[in-house]
């Protein structure tokens, strides 16, 4: 499983510098399933810890530390935790 070399001062860091104004952790429990929904901001998150699969459409990402999703606002979408739960860092945009 792939590792993350970033630390979360330098993704936050980076990410307002990018024009996002809300940076946190996420942290979800084993096999928690998030059903289809949408969110009022942008987003631009790193997985951390676990794994998780995100759903958007008929599109499925199976996601491992150090990898990155995004999603637009009002993106419809799910999530599902893997059997050790899942961390991210999320950046968020909403304005």
């Amino acid at each position: 499983m792939a590792t993350v070399t970033q630390d979360f001062d330098s993704f936050a860091s980076q990410w307002r510098a990018a024009g996002y104004d809300e940076v946190l952790e996420r942290t979800w429990p084993p096999s928690a399933v998030i059903d289809t929904h949408t969110h009022p901001f942008a987003v631009h998150a790193l997985v951390v810890r676990g794994e998780m699969w995100l759903t958007c459409g008929d599109d499925v990402r199976h996601l491992v530390p150090g990898d990155t999703f995004e999603l637009a606002r009002d993106a419809v979408h799910a999530e599902r935790y893997g059997a050790e739960g899942a961390t991210y860092w999320a950046a968020r945009r909403n304005g």
